[in-house]
């Protein structure tokens, strides 16, 4: 459509831009889930009646392809193909193959830190049980409970966070198997190390005669302080990774503004020598960058983690 002087409409040039911008912010609502909001509503109106759900109510069939949807989106390994979604729609935007190509190449690199994020978050979870078990069949112990049955009363729980191992463990204490040793296997699980000390009070225990309760209570207040350590050391960490993040998003918000101001940007740098030469060094420039910065917060973290980190 255009005027009497053959200009086109003001505002027009810049919509495949302001679709993108649509485009990205839904991705970004799909990624990160819409119910962090309501569940915390829901906590905090817990007991108030029907009144606190908002949410429209839809037909079973609606609401099960919905929730299968959102399941589905939500996995940590699928996230990956975000990539090359936002890929094929900024190829689409551009005129060019280059950021479809780009995307798929994003895809195996963002799998593997969603797995590695998701491994990290495995073993946290197993840190957790672990100091959970020792403090929970302490207090069994304390109560007067035989220790096969102080772990099968107060250990089920927690064990099940360590997969097979904590199955294993929990069969032995059942089945009149060797505790200590299924202990030691189950701590081979990346986050589980503390069982190795539970292993090792529990064989003191059986060959000795010694209080198994006290050196339970001694095992869970080192892995105790270990994870505050660690949590307080994340937290420190917080400020430097947020700020890499921000600087890193930069560019496309320069992008952004770009295409705002009728400037073009995209075409520019897509379908221009200068403008392909000038991506590519920008490119190595913000991967160089962001691997300096996840190298810092590995040294930071410790040198274990640093040597992990180079190698996962």
């Amino acid at each position: 459509m255009t005027g009497a002087g053959g200009e086109g409409v003001p505002g027009l040039e810049a919509a495949p831009m302001y679709a993108a911008m649509v485009c990205a912010g839904a991705a970004a609502w799909l990624m990160a889930g819409r119910e962090d909001g309501t569940k915390r509503a829901r906590l905090l109106l817990a007991g108030v009646g029907r009144a606190c759900d908002t949410r429209p109510q839809l037909p079973p069939a609606c609401s099960r392809l919905l929730d299968a949807v959102r399941e589905r989106l939500g996995c940590r390994e699928d996230r990956a193909w975000w990539c090359l979604a936002a890929g094929a729609v900024l190829g689409l935007l551009g005129e060019s193959w280059l950021p479809l190509v780009a995307g798929a190449a994003a895809v195996p690199v963002a799998r593997r830190m969603l797995l590695r994020r998701g491994r990290r978050s495995a073993a946290e979870r197993r840190a957790s049980a672990v100091v959970e078990l020792c403090a929970a069949v302490a207090g069994e112990l304390h109560a007067g409970r035989q220790p096969d049955r102080a772990l099968l009363a107060a250990g089920a729980l927690p064990l099940r966070e360590l997969g097979e191992g904590g199955a294993a463990v929990l069969a032995a204490a059942r089945f009149g198997g060797d505790v200590p040793e299924a202990l030691r296997e189950a701590a081979r699980s990346p986050g589980a190390e503390g069982l190795s000390g539970v292993a090792a009070c529990w064989q003191v225990a059986v060959e000795s005669g010694a209080g198994l309760a006290k050196g339970l209570d001694a095992v869970a207040l080192a892995l105790r302080a270990e994870r505050d350590q660690r949590a307080e050391l994340q937290a420190l960490l917080a400020g430097p990774r947020s700020t890499a993040l921000v600087l890193a998003l930069l560019p496309a918000f320069g992008l952004l503004l770009g295409a705002a101001m009728g400037a073009d940007p995209m075409r520019v740098l897509l379908h221009s020598p200068a403008g392909l030469a000038c991506l590519a060094v920008g490119g190595l420039l913000e991967w160089a960058g962001l691997a300096w910065v996840a190298r810092l917060v590995r040294t930071a973290e410790g040198p274990g983690k640093a040597e992990k980190g180079g190698t996962a």
